[in-house]
């Protein structure tokens, strides 16, 4: 259950509407997860499908390294929606079933391209310390080339920001799916 309401399309103000109507006639086709949430504001909600959009659809990383950084995200941000959007958009793509596996598990991957495998190195360091080694960020910046890894580094901090909105609101899985792994606790709800 969301802790906040969330829009229906039928009760939506003319500037919901709008955004609302923009977003399910794009390459999303609808709209769940945080956009729900955001539509609130509408202003708010256009300016962060526009984002969203560009950095799903419109930069220089394949959609296979697109997704490992959001999975990676997901999980480390502890977010049962982002992993479940993600993980069928991942199967959708052809990101075989063991390396899924992994990054639910919290496990090396077994990566069979190396570009993938420094996607993966970029975005675990980037969320588990909130920066990058110079190594990792050499690496990826000879492999990929500046452009990217400014992309790359964006990709992570939205998903980032989809992550802590699907959390904090609570947003639920579609009716009849289960989460991969529980919520993180609340800091008020521990003995």
């Amino acid at each position: 259950m969301p802790r906040i309401s969330l829009p229906a399309p039928e009760h939506m103000s003319p500037a919901q509407r709008q955004v609302y109507d923009k977003v399910v006639s794009g390459p999303r086709g609808k709209i769940e997860g945080p956009l729900r949430a955001a539509l609130h504001n509408a202003e708010l909600a256009d300016c962060w499908q526009a984002l969203g959009a560009l950095l799903r659809y419109r930069t220089s990383l394949t959609p296979r390294q697109s997704e490992i950084a959001i999975l990676v995200t997901g999980r480390a941000c502890q977010s049962p929606f982002e992993w479940y959007a993600h993980r069928r958009e991942s199967e959708k793509i052809g990101i075989e079933a063991d390396i899924l596996e992994a990054l639910l598990a919290q496990t090396p991957p077994p990566f069979r391209a190396p570009e993938e495998q420094l996607v993966y190195q970029f975005a675990l360091e980037l969320n588990q310390q909130r920066s990058v080694s110079d190594a990792t960020y050499a690496a990826t910046l000879e492999v990929f080339g500046e452009r990217a890894v400014v992309e790359l580094t964006a990709l992570v901090g939205y998903y980032t920001m989809v992550a802590m909105t699907l959390n904090a609101h609570e947003i639920p899985l579609p009716e009849g799916q289960q989460p991969a792994f529980p919520l993180p606790q609340h800091q008020g709800d521990r003995p």
